[in-house]
């Protein structure tokens, strides 16, 4: 992925709300298959990484996204941006 793709999708994620939290319990099945499918949904999501979760963000969101095999757009704080392109053939897709 590109810089210029990466902060398109910064800038489209600026106004998604997170649709989860990784806290203590950390990256179980079902919170995977739970974003997964919100994914499949829409492409781009965000994610609050609690401080529960761990003291730094960033490996958290990379294994977020190596569970989810997605892409991994940036870490703002605590909040993670993931991508990863729909399957679905009747879904406008995001344009780079």
């Amino acid at each position: 992925m590109t810089s210029k793709q990466r902060a398109n999708l910064r800038s489209l994620a600026a106004v998604v709300r997170p649709i989860a939290q990784v806290g203590k319990d950390g990256i179980g099945e079902n919170l995977v298959q739970g974003l997964s499918d919100a994914l499949e949904a829409r492409e781009l999501i965000k994610v609050t990484l609690l401080p529960a979760a761990g003291e730094k963000g960033e490996p958290i969101a990379t294994a977020l996204a190596e569970a989810l095999k997605a892409e991994l757009v940036a870490v703002i704080g605590r909040k993670a941006i993931l991508y990863r392109r729909s399957s679905r053939e009747d879904f406008p897709h995001i344009a780079f």
